[in-house]
């Protein structure tokens, strides 16, 4: 069997050849359980980033009931996180192993795009009734669903649907490829790093000394611990946060203003905002988004990593290991 290409597959065991189903199956299961804990966990510093976000210039941001939303939130999270990393991770897979290496930041973006796509129709919903619920508009999920359709109609539950898609699908592109980038560079940087040790360690026979040296050293081999995983996570969640804060904003004022339509689309919300309040409006609420999905990365990326670790002990022998077995068993 040949071996597979380094970019290929950065967090699934070597010399596996692609399984669709299994990568579907592992990748919803651990997208859910990350999706899920990240968001019982940051909740409150959400719901601050979105009356920030709402508040118009003078307003007071209220610090009461930052829980608000959560249990509807945690519905909607747990199969739009399934879908969003379900989807993502067969995408992938199926991607880098059909292009070159060279290509593998595209196959990530590419990846991170259809998943996105994948998950928006269950995570809009669940955002219109979590904003709402913040910024004081419903008491409970099952109340704001009703009456969002009563005066809106169904289409209320997809308010600013082309704005969450202007900004969570560059999010969810950026993110899982600037993740997965920085996994494949610190493991190339680890490598050098080992291979200058090798070199001080064997000076004068470097070339005959140091592949066995990297061979029997374990780091060369290894998979990137949980803080490891855990800061790389943080420091993609954070850039990708600040960069699309502009586009949050925007989001944010269209699913937050209801029947009133206050704005009448995305350029109309771009140009209202820019004459009535500013442009530093569009970075309004960096901070605790940053903040939010630096931790939110963190906490994301390393539960994933170390579900799929969990689901891929559990994994069936492969049927090449049973045919070897029953060979040997007949011998």
């Amino acid at each position: 069997m040949t071996s597979r290409k380094f970019f290929a597959s950065i967090t699934a065991e070597e010399d596996k050849p692609f399984d669709f189903l299994r990568a579907l199956y592992e990748g919803s299961i651990a997208g859910a359980a990350a999706g899920v804990i990240v968001e019982a966990v940051l909740y409150p510093i959400d719901t601050i980033k979105t009356r920030l976000q709402v508040a118009h210039v003078g307003g007071k941001i209220i610090l009461k009931d930052l829980y608000s939303g959560l249990n509807g939130n945690l519905i909607g999270s747990l199969p739009a996180s399934a879908v969003c990393v379900g989807v993502y991770e067969p995408a992938k897979q199926a991607l880098l192993i059909s292009l070159p290496e060279k290509f593998s930041a595209l196959a990530h973006l590419t990846a991170g795009i259809i998943g996105g796509a994948a998950s928006s129709l269950i995570r809009v919903p669940t955002e219109v009734v979590k904003q709402r619920m913040q910024t004081g508009q419903f008491a409970s999920a099952p109340n704001a669903v009703r009456l969002i359709i009563a005066k809106e109609g169904f289409k209320g539950l997809y308010a600013g649907y082309g704005s969450f898609l202007l900004r969570d699908l560059p999010f969810d592109a950026i993110q899982f490829c600037m993740y997965e980038q920085l996994r494949i560079g610190y493991k190339i940087v680890r490598k050098i790093g080992l291979e200058i040790c090798g070199w001080r360690i064997f000076p004068n026979c470097y070339f005959s000394a140091f592949p066995s040296f990297l061979e029997d050293n374990p780091l060369a081999r290894r998979e990137l611990n949980d803080l490891e995983t855990a800061m790389i996570g943080a420091f993609a969640g954070a850039i990708t946060g600040a960069i699309t804060t502009p586009l949050d904003v925007i989001k944010t004022r269209l699913m937050v203003q209801g029947s009133a339509k206050q704005y009448q689309g995305i350029c109309d919300c771009v140009r209202s905002i820019m004459r009535e309040e500013g442009s530093h409006i569009f970075f309004k609420g960096t901070a605790p988004r940053v903040l939010w999905i630096g931790i939110g990365g963190s906490i994301f990326f390393g539960v994933l990593e170390r579900t799929k670790q969990l689901l891929a002990k559990r994994r069936p022998i492969d049927m090449e290991k049973s045919s070897l077995l029953e060979q040997d068993s007949k011998l």
